[in-house]
């Protein structure tokens, strides 16, 4: 086999042993086919159903309900895809927990399909979503159709994410920020968290519901492309656990900004602790 090939279907962490296998060479094309078909699925949403919601129903708040669980629908089949041509396997634990409405979600963040995965098991799924997704045309349509929160700086992101749960939406937060990075992933432990979730739960007032998400093989990361197949099939565990009431972590009195870090400082030990523990 070329060399050049070689190079490109070899994830950077092998450590050169058997990595070759039909099973492998058929989860990339599996990848890259899941990925076109979740690209089609976009411009499918931006093309068609955004415009035919806006004729068929005019009651913005009905119209952006009915796009979300059709979001998730559609991130549901997407998961029974990828799981039918044999990219990755997972399973949920605590299932239950996410058929409540209002919920703010926070999830550690080890793959790029963490927040398909988790948007499928949801009823009303939101999202922040950052400046990028509103450029990206594959993207666009399911956002605007959401009506998801877009990522901007100071309180009024707050605010907004804050509404949204009261309104019964339920929120999934990553506080890593970005994808995790692989060392830390292998150690099992997360990225330095990001302030803003816990700032959303104390100022709001509002319980954490932390998902711990386990895999048994790196897979799109930030430093992995879709072509570098793992040399297993990844088995993803999405761990749902019990509410963290934010307001017990803290003392009565205490200033938001200095509750917002002690909260954040406790969640990253949580998360730490819990990915070391869970198997």
């Amino acid at each position: 086999m070329p060399e050049r090939l070689l190079s490109v279907i070899t994830p950077p962490h092998d450590d050169g042993g058997q990595w070759f296998s039909l099973e492998r060479c058929w989860r990339i094309v599996a990848t890259g086919f899941c990925f076109a078909v979740f690209g089609f699925g976009g411009l499918l949403v931006l093309c068609l159903l955004f415009p035919l919601l806006r004729i068929l129903v005019w009651r913005r708040s009905l119209r952006q309900a009915l796009a979300r669980d059709i979001v998730s629908l559609g991130f549901w089949l997407f998961c029974k895809l990828m799981t039918a041509v044999g990219v990755i396997s997972y399973e949920v634990r605590g299932r239950e927990k996410l058929r409540r409405r209002g919920l703010l979600i926070v999830a550690n963040h080890p793959s790029l399909i963490d927040v398909v995965m988790l948007v499928s098991l949801l009823r009303q799924p939101d999202c922040v979503v950052k400046a990028a997704a509103w450029r990206n045309p594959f993207m666009l349509g399911p956002v605007l159709l959401c009506g998801f929160i877009r990522n901007q700086d100071g309180p009024q992101l707050i605010e907004d994410c804050i509404a949204s749960i009261r309104r019964g939406g339920n929120l999934v937060i990553f506080p890593e920020g970005t994808r995790t990075r692989i060392n830390a992933l292998l150690q099992r432990e997360v990225n330095p968290l990001q302030r803003g979730a816990a700032n959303i739960a104390v100022r709001g007032k509002l319980p954490l519901t932390p998902v711990v998400i386990t895999v048994t093989e790196p897979m799109l990361t930030k430093q992995q492309p879709w072509y570098r197949a793992p040399r297993r099939r990844p088995h993803f565990v999405l761990n749902v656990l019990d509410d963290m009431d934010t307001t017990h972590l803290v003392p009565v009195d205490t200033p938001p900004v200095l509750a917002a870090r002690i909260v954040t400082e406790h969640l990253s030990n949580f998360f730490d602790r819990e990915l070391k523990c869970l198997t």
